[in-house]
């Protein structure tokens, strides 16, 4: 018998200059609304989903401008000077995000450092995941941020399905030897292909109800 992967895709992240914003062009693109999910008190964020099939999901994020500075770098890279003027074009898919039952292990094993495990809750949900003190995204978005659910509920299993699906989840990096080597470390070799160019993109394909719409 196989044993399961170390790690499976969680969620992609998609970041906008404002979270209306990222619901509306994510809504142009695929036909389908994204629901408010809440707010990240401590990363002074907050979020909309769209569920993309079971366990998975795409997360819209933007800085809550109601939100109080959080003391610390915000998650994403969404304090990096660079990507908040790209995203002052339009929003984008700028990283995702893999759980796992075991943690420890994963961060262990990874080959990077995804940054230590914080822990959080909203609602009924309550999960630890790696957060770089920095706020930079491992592998320059590449790699994955790594969580674990600490509930047997999963946001994706509340929310409504829209016919979305991931496709396919490709990236490019200047450097795809090592990225390659600690995907396969996680068992996500097969979830993310990389290959080389000169600078670092995420690139997802979506089946939406207005065709195949890659971000």
């Amino acid at each position: 018998m196989t044993a399961a992967p170390l790690c499976e895709a969680d969620h992609l992240v998609v970041a906008a200059t404002t979270l209306a914003q990222g619901i509306d062009w994510i809504g142009e693109l695929t036909g389908a609304i994204a629901r408010p999910g809440g707010r990240h008190v401590a990363m002074g964020t907050h979020n909309a989903l769209l569920r993309l099939g079971p366990r998975l999901y795409l997360e819209i994020i933007a800085i809550d401008p109601d939100g109080a500075p959080p003391g610390r770098a915000r998650w994403f890279d969404l304090d990096d000077g660079d990507l908040r003027a790209d995203l002052l074009d339009r929003p984008r898919l700028i990283h995702w995000v893999a759980r796992t039952r075991d943690l420890e292990r994963a961060v262990a094993q990874a080959g990077y450092d995804p940054g230590p495990i914080l822990p959080f809750e909203r609602g009924a949900y309550r999960w630890h995941i790696t957060v770089p003190t920095d706020g930079t995204r491992p592998g320059r978005g590449v790699l994955p941020t790594l969580l674990r659910w600490d509930v047997p509920e999963h946001p994706a299993d509340a929310l409504p399905d829209c016919k979305l699906a991931l496709e396919q989840l490709a990236a490019t990096h200047p450097d795809p030897t090592p990225i390659r080597r600690s995907l396969a470390r996680l068992g996500l070799d097969g979830t993310l292909h990389v290959s080389y160019d000169r600078v670092a993109r995420l690139a997802a394909m979506l089946r939406t109800p207005r065709g195949r719409v890659t971000l």
